[in-house]
């Protein structure tokens, strides 16, 4: 939800929806941020302010994923973990970790590229989160990363290296330089962003799982160690869980912000904006106390995250958001769209006129639209909303569908599928987590128009109550009202109440789809229009 600007706070999240793992740096009067987009494409959003509050999507700096054989299908929490954003030597730095393959980097001379293809920084199994370091008081150049127990056996540690000034290669083989099993009660630790700040090595980095941990600093006179320690935000009495996994940035006046994830389940990980200074005490030190010296970040308020704050002081701006309505003009879709794989030529149309031309692509996974490369997908948004768009199925063979769906380890669809006997019916399925084949969540309706506008009610807690209306006011039931008291006109309510799920990783997904079963020559196509969500201004979950 974007804050207006005459207002002298602003309220967190400041990006409610998931946007995982950000990282964000600071280029003159301008904030860039970034984040992981796991199997999506296209992959590494960029993201820009000019207040820390409002943000704007302005396009991506990974346009396919590699190897294109491995993400020809989805692979929902593969592909691109926790980015790195840096500014060097007058270009735009990218490195993350594939949890499969290694780190990989992307660099261009403008935010907006052109971007560099990736390049294998360094190859092995389980090696996530790196971030690199230009050292300007000495001109070396150092990366840190973590590590992924599922690909390497290995977790709960950093490790650091030296790094060719170019960012093309390392140095040498790596040392441990934080072990978190030598720090009492500190576990996964994960996600490290690495500083330089009045004379110390800074590495921010959390622990203890998404879903609880804390963010932690850590600090060294030396790249290589030894660090000494501090918790540095935690949840502590307020309703902001596992608060931690950011980066920090200063504005052009030396105010200091941290801006990090809460997991918020179906939601994904929604991103906060914490205020920042430098000057808290303690820390565990294994050093004298003259070399400690002072200055630990102190985050939020005394640690504890804010719910709201006074603004970052910078020039008022204009409310923003990333972009979720959408008419698709000559028939391509907007930025926050992405698909679930690496796209095929001939998926989508491009035409003249305004609306999404999808083609209903064969396939044998059309019992499970888990399985499928060819959803296009946008963010679920934090806050309820109510999610609507036009659907016409242009002519096509039996079987032919599509739909709009709330996509995750379970989900549901409601759209139109063409019958034996070529005629369309509105149809409304669903698969559980553990199911691997759709079923009916209401029996199949006459569409005999070939038209729907398509609803989907989101509310608190990501309960999804879905209708349609075909247009046909035959039906007196067609005049139903779902229940919100906003003039529902001709929708009809679907099914029974829905809850969404997250991936293992990702938050739910809202995504627009076009099918047919496997078969000879072309199945037809779906014309989507007039995508759009409304939110709803009370958060009632919040």
């Amino acid at each position: 939800m974007s804050a207006d600007p005459a207002e002298p706070v602003y309220r967190n999240p400041v990006l409610d929806a998931d946007w995982s793992d950000p990282d964000v740096i600071r280029v003159g009067d301008d904030f860039y941020l970034t984040a992981s987009s796991f199997g999506r494409v296209p992959g590494l959003p960029l993201l820009h302010s000019r207040d820390l509050v409002n943000w704007t999507l302005v396009g991506h700096a990974l346009q396919r994923l590699e190897p294109e054989s491995e993400f020809a299908a989805p692979r929902h929490d593969c592909g691109v973990w926790a980015p790195s954003l840096r500014h060097h030597d007058g270009r735009f730095w990218i490195f993350w970790g594939d949890p499969d393959r290694g780190v990989f980097q992307v660099n261009a001379p403008e935010i907006r590229g052109p971007w560099t293809r990736p390049h294998l920084v360094k190859a092995g199994k389980g090696l996530i989160d790196p971030c690199p370091l230009w050292d300007d008081e000495t001109g070396e150049a150092y990366l840190v990363h973590a590590w992924a127990k599922s690909r390497s056996g290995v977790k709960n540690r950093l490790t650091g290296h030296r790094m060719h000034p170019h960012g093309t290669e390392l140095l040498d083989e790596g040392k441990v330089i934080v072990d978190g099993d030598r720090i009492p009660g500190w576990f996964t630790l994960e996600g490290p962003k690495l500083y330089r700040h009045d004379g110390w090595f800074w590495i921010f980095a959390p622990a203890g799982g998404v879903e609880t941990g804390w963010q932690g600093a850590f600090r060294s006179r030396a790249f290589f160690g030894p660090y000494e320690e501090k918790v540095v935000l935690e949840q502590k009495d307020t309703d902001v869980n596992g608060p931690h996994q950011g980066g920090w940035v200063r504005t052009p006046s030396g105010e200091d912000w941290f801006l990090h994830f809460q997991q918020r389940g179906a939601y994904g990980r929604v991103v906060h904006l914490q205020p920042m200074r430098w000057g808290g005490g303690g820390g565990t030190s294994r050093s004298s106390e003259a070399e400690s010296g002072g200055g630990w970040p102190v985050i939020g308020d005394d640690g504890a995250p804010v719910a709201e704050h006074r603004r970052p002081d910078l020039p008022p701006q204009p409310p923003a958001a990333p972009a979720t309505d959408d008419d698709f003009p000559g028939g391509r879709p907007g930025r926050q769209w992405q698909w679930t794989a690496n796209p095929r030529d001939g998926w989508a149309t491009h035409h003249s006129a305004d609306g999404l031309r999808l083609t209903c692509v064969r396939t044998p996974d059309a019992h499970d639209l888990r399985a499928l490369p060819n959803v296009l997908t946008q963010r679920l948004p934090g806050t309820p909303c109510t999610v609507e768009v036009d659907l016409r199925l242009d002519d096509g063979e039996p079987g032919a569908r599509a739909g709009l769906a709330v996509l995750g380890d379970a989900y549901s669809w409601i759209g139109l599928q063409r019958g034996p006997d070529g005629t369309v019916r509105l149809v409304h399925r669903f698969a559980e987590t553990v199911a691997d084949q759709e079923r009916d969540a209401a029996p199949p309706r006459p569409a005999p128009s070939g038209r729907a506008r398509l609803r989907v009610d989101i509310d608190a807690g990501a309960r999804c109550r879905f209708s349609y209306d075909t247009g046909d006011t035959g039906d007196t039931a067609n005049t139903a009202d779902t229940g919100d008291g906003a003039g529902q006109g001709g929708f009809r309510p679907s099914g029974q109440v829905f809850a969404a799920t997250p991936w293992r990783w990702v938050g739910a997904l809202l995504g627009l789809v076009a099918l047919a079963p496997t078969g000879q020559g072309h199945a037809g196509t779906a014309t989507f229009t007039q995508f759009r969500i409304r939110i709803q201004e009370k958060r009632a979950d919040r």
